[in-house]
């Protein structure tokens, strides 16, 4: 019988413990962590996103301020607004919500924002101080899968980890700090141009399932006993819902978890976690003043 990576709660304990954090800095006369979000466009997953993230600070006692532009704002605005970010004081981590319109470059913004205030872990300061293993901000959603792998006590060390999609946003960071001493895990990246994919596949004691296709990976790929993170949100159409849709992962939950030691679902599996790290981003970031 397969356990449930269950991140909604494993994130709720991380909360109450960055609360009693906060609770302790006021009662210090400390500053109070301060994290801004910058919504470009009406793109519905981030404005959920960014819903969740504003609820998440008031949850835990921060200071949070969402900040909207339409569509249409230029690359030169969004700049500016950074700029006005990365000098302010008050301000102690910030993220702009991806995807970003086309007119706009994704890595000229990311790389805009100052290293020190990069509470999602995109900066590339920040993605090289952690591939050298470097105290950084690490991107959230990979830190949030291994603070999962430690909390639930999944043993990586020498294990075969197969992580399934190669982004710089989940797929290649998290193949790094699984392969980091203390994790030492065995790693393979593949993706979408990957030849005898199953065969690789069917061999990992660990699958990170990042590739953004639903359901993607089946049953006849996953060996009895492993372990399945499943980082896709897709959505899909759905009738049995109010809105139509629903939210789908990379992996065949209902044929694939019965093989499984562990497997985390969607939603409310890596989502959470995704969230929470951004608190603990920016917790560091305000302990850091």
């Amino acid at each position: 019988m397969y356990k449930l990576i269950d991140g909604k709660k494993i994130a709720s304990e991380i909360k109450l413990e960055i609360a009693e954090e906060v609770a302790k800095l006021r009662k210090a006369g400390k500053k109070i962590p301060h994290l801004a979000a910058i919504l470009v466009g009406d793109d519905a997953s981030s404005e959920t996103y960014v819903a969740n993230k504003v609820k998440d600070c008031k949850e835990v006692g921060f200071k949070s301020t969402l900040i909207r532009f339409d569509t249409n704002t230029s690359e030169d605005k969004l700049l500016d607004k950074i700029t006005e970010l990365n000098n302010d004081d008050d301000v102690d981590g910030f993220i702009v919500q991806l995807p970003l319109p086309r007119h706009i470059s994704e890595n000229k913004i990311i790389e805009a924002i100052n290293p020190s205030k990069d509470a999602d872990g995109f900066n590339p300061v920040n993605l090289g101080k952690m591939i050298i293993g470097l105290p950084c901000y690490m991107p959230a959603t990979p830190y949030g899968i291994v603070e999962l792998i430690k909390r639930y006590n999944i043993e990586t060390s020498g294990k075969n980890c197969v992580v399934i999609g190669r982004s710089n946003i989940v797929g290649r960071p998290v193949s790094i700090l699984l392969s980091q001493k203390g994790m030492d895990a065995t790693v393979t990246v593949i993706h979408s141009r990957s030849k005898n994919l199953q065969d690789i596949v069917i061999q990992a004691d660990i699958i990170i399932a990042a590739i953004g296709s639903p359901a993607f990976v089946k049953a006849s790929m996953v060996k009895e006993g492993a372990v399945v993170i499943d980082v896709g949100t897709s959505r899909i159409s759905s009738p049995e819902t109010k809105s139509g849709w629903k939210l789908a992962g990379d992996v065949d939950f209902e044929n694939v978890a019965p093989k499984c030691s562990f497997i985390s679902p969607v939603p409310g599996g890596v989502g959470p976690m995704t969230r929470v790290s951004l608190l603990k981003n920016t917790l560091a970031a305000a302990r850091g003043k």
